[in-house]
């Protein structure tokens, strides 16, 4: 079952090959026998979840069901789900059981969707290789010596190593994007303000997006179909209608123009990297594709733009964990004071508190307006040289990280760590959808073609990227340990 897309469980649930309870016990297993070496699921919630494969299971006897009812998930451990613990990947957050359900949970709830548990990732969202967690780091599936990216990563790897058939992860500098990559998946970042960030537990309000990782552009496209769309209680939601995600997947692509910025393919990328991204304009080519080489000249300025505007929204988003109302509290503090200090020192880890730190400088009188203002103006450049690029072509396409998946512990200092996200963070900065998709091998370790389009272009992203992927295998090919573990 393991082995199967989503769309193809989809199709064997509603046939009667398997029942919902029979899949949702195969996850289960393989959770228990393989997460103990990736450590990809911070929650497992094994008994609430064959509750809701009964309930699937009885709601297709009845005829009462869509076409994700009785599909279990995994859901990136940002998303506040009701009387289960949402830790955010922090000590801060190790005692919080949410009382309420994100609009993301409640959706997929609604669609009968089964929540397989938690998955593991940087702490509130902060990291590019999923080594920032409280609860350890998470090994990628292709090669356990390697991350599996972050800040997505645990939701990366459930799917990579067949314990979950898709995940939910968020993307606030290319979180969604850069994991799929390293592990060999499709992860789609929607527009801002396409998903709901109700109930999702903020790191940058302006940047942050949910989005769904899966083996496929077909299975995000049904899995978009449920969680997009406004949402009253989340004010940057978009009041948009949504369009069927799967009713132009399989449209030709004759025609379609694509521009390689030629930013994204100078120093620093991977020769193997390069040759794989190329390969893939090559398959484009020969479906009847034109491609040309664009700009977007202010890219460069993309990295200390971003680590000026999240590291700010971070250091006010992050002001209410406090020791007060909920999460960690120190023991026995001296004054309010003392709470707040220790609190916070004993709950946060470093990579987080380096970002509040710097945001609260930048935010500071006498630096506000020569950073924060400055990031902002910058932001618009950079914004309007995408909107430009679109006014030449369709869709961008170019390598959605430097190198495939480093290994555990070798990027020591923090600005090395950041420039791993030089490809993905100026899509969230101009607020535009983008997805990757698996488009090679290296030393055994995957490679991910990153496409980018205008805003609300996910439809023609999902079905640029579907065609690639019914004229190439790699995003069916899996790794070892999800085989040993079947």
């Amino acid at each position: 079952m393991h082995d199967k897309t989503l769309t193809q469980l989809a199709a064997s649930l509603k046939s009667g090959e398997f029942s919902s309870r029979e899949l949702t016990s195969h996850y289960l297993r393989k959770i228990e026998k393989a997460d103990g070496t990736l450590n990809s699921f911070i929650t497992v919630t094994g008994e609430q979840a064959l509750n809701q494969a009964e309930a699937a299971d009885k709601a297709r006897a009845a005829g009462d069901t869509g076409l994700l009812t009785g599909i279990p998930l995994a859901l990136k451990d940002i998303f506040c789900t009701r009387d289960v613990k949402t830790s955010c990947g922090s000590k801060m957050l190790d005692n919080f059981i949410a009382p309420y359900n994100a609009t993301v949970v409640e959706k997929l709830s609604a669609a009968g969707t089964i929540s397989l548990g938690k998955t593991n990732m940087d702490e509130f969202a902060m990291g590019s290789s999923n080594e920032n967690s409280h609860y350890g780091a998470v090994k990628n599936p292709w090669d356990l010596k390697a991350v599996p990216g972050g800040s997505s990563g645990g939701s990366a790897a459930a799917v990579a190593a067949g314990l979950a058939p898709a995940a939910m992860g968020t993307d606030t500098g290319g979180s969604i994007r850069q994991p799929a990559a390293f592990c060999g998946i499709t992860g789609l970042k929607p527009t801002y303000g396409r998903v709901s960030r109700y109930g999702m537990i903020a790191y940058a309000s302006s940047l942050d997006q949910a989005g769904p990782m899966a083996r496929s552009a077909e299975d995000c496209a049904h899995l978009m179909n449920v969680i997009a769309g406004h949402d009253v209680r989340d004010s940057t939601s978009v009041a948009r209608g949504v369009p069927d995600y799967t009713e132009s997947l399989n449209a030709p692509l004759s025609g379609l123009k694509i521009g390689l910025p030629k930013e994204y393919f100078g120093d620093g990328l991977a020769p193997e990297v390069e040759k794989s991204v190329r390969d893939a304009v090559k398959v484009y080519e020969s479906m009847g594709a034109t491609v040309r080489e664009v700009s977007l000249p202010h890219t460069h300025y993309a990295i200390p733009a971003y680590y000026v505007i999240a590291p700010a929204e971070a250091s006010s988003n992050l002001s209410r964990f406090d020791g007060v109302r909920f999460g960690h509290r120190c023991q026995d503090p001296v004054d309010l004071m003392d709470l707040y200090k220790r609190s916070r020192a004993e709950g946060f880890g470093e990579e987080v508190k380096r970002r509040i730190l710097i945001g609260t400088h930048t935010l500071s009188e006498g630096f506000f307006d020569a950073y924060y203002t400055k990031a902002q103006k910058v932001r618009r450049l950079i914004r309007q040289d995408f909107l430009d690029a679109f006014e030449e072509v369709d869709v961008l396409m170019g390598p959605a990280a430097p190198t495939p998946a480093f290994d555990l512990g070798a990027k020591k200092d923090p600005v090395s760590m950041y420039l791993q996200d030089i490809y993905t963070i100026a899509v969230n900065l101009a607020g535009i959808p983008g997805i990757s998709v698996p488009a090679g091998l290296a030393g055994g370790r995957p490679i991910g073609l990153q496409i980018l389009g205008t805003h609300f272009a996910e439809a023609q992203l999902l079905n640029v990227a579907h065609q690639y992927q019914q004229a190439t295998d790699w995003h069916l090919q899996l790794p070892a340990i999800a085989e040993e573990n079947a």
